[in-house]
């Protein structure tokens, strides 16, 4: 019986550094959904490769996909360790494989709020000044898998009288590719209303405190004096920061208490990352998105 334990116990001994290297990482992976040109995102993100890189002590690498897809689909196969994600795109990602990724932050507002708003917004000289003008016209969306780009308002509208069905209210609907592609669809006229995403908070003006119109003014692609705001959502909770299930626990411990702390170490590169003003990161649970799951299988059952 000792004999038997002692073996044990050398076996055990010997797989440890094998186990341990195992565990290691030698290099960590971002994803940046879609929704603004690459380079922009690429800009906007080289300093969380940065900080992250010190943090980890290996490489880290930016992706830009072209669609929100490519980055959900990534953290599905594993070619990607991390990404923010809007709450529809973490629901897919969760409906599709429960064990594939984690939400362990969320961008808080200035007010200390987690959530945002779906904003439907047109031209000031169109003439547009809610839904009820639109009858006739077209609508952008932004990307199938986006949160505020998509799902909410397909939920919501109908509930409003507003079908989505092409001709039925709405002259056609739209995706234009992203959130910047609809703020310049709407800016250039072509299409008449479009949906995207802010916190809500600020001037609007200034595209609000944060979000795409923020993100599109600081660009210098659009002057919001030319737009005009025609429908909100009831508040959506932010997307969370996800990291993927399988990566050792010590690389997610702190890649997460880095991103906490961000806002304290470097306020520019979180302006960037979160999209405007910002309150920093704070944790988040999976619980936070449950009615958002709910959404997406609901809307999900509609197409099959």
């Amino acid at each position: 019986m000792t004999k038997t334990l002692t073996l044990l116990a050398l076996t055990t001994a010997l797989a440890l550094p094998q186990l341990a290297a195992a565990q290691e990482i030698t290099e960590f992976r971002i994803g940046v959904l879609g929704g603004e040109n690459a380079q922009e995102r690429m800009t906007n993100n080289e300093c969380l490769a940065k900080h992250t890189s010190e943090t980890l002590g290996v490489p880290v690498r930016i992706f830009t996909p072209a669609d929100y897809d490519g980055v959900i689909q990534g953290l599905l196969g594993g070619t990607l360790d991390a990404a923010i994600l809007g709450a529809s795109g973490y629901a897919k990602a969760y409906l599709t494989n429960p064990d594939a990724v984690e939400p362990v932050l969320v961008k808080t507002n200035l007010d200390g709020s987690s959530e945002y708003f779906s904003v439907g917004f047109a031209r000031k000289d169109h003439h547009i000044t809610s839904l009820a003008d639109m009858k006739g016209k077209v609508l952008g969306f932004g990307d199938p898998n986006s949160t505020s780009g998509y799902l909410i308002p397909a939920v919501e509208m109908p509930k409003q009288g507003y079908s989505m069905e092409p001709g039925a209210y709405f002259k056609d609907i739209k995706f234009t590719g992203g959130h910047e592609q609809t703020i310049v669809a709407v800016n250039n006229g072509d299409v008449d209303a479009g949906v995207t995403w802010a916190d809500g908070l600020g001037n609007w003006e200034d595209g609000y405190n944060s979000g795409a119109l923020r993100k599109a003014v600081d660009a210098g692609l659009v002057d919001m004096n030319d737009m005009v705001e025609i429908w909100r959502s009831e508040p959506i909770p932010e997307g969370p920061l996800v990291v993927r299930k399988a990566l050792p626990e010590d690389v997610k411990a702190k890649f997460t208490a880095m991103m906490a702390d961000l806002i304290n170490t470097d306020k520019d590169c979180t302006y960037g990352v979160a999209g405007g003003e910002t309150a920093g990161f704070t944790p988040v649970k999976h619980d936070n998105y449950l009615s958002i799951i709910e959404a997406r299988k609901l809307e999900e059952a509609k197409g099959s």
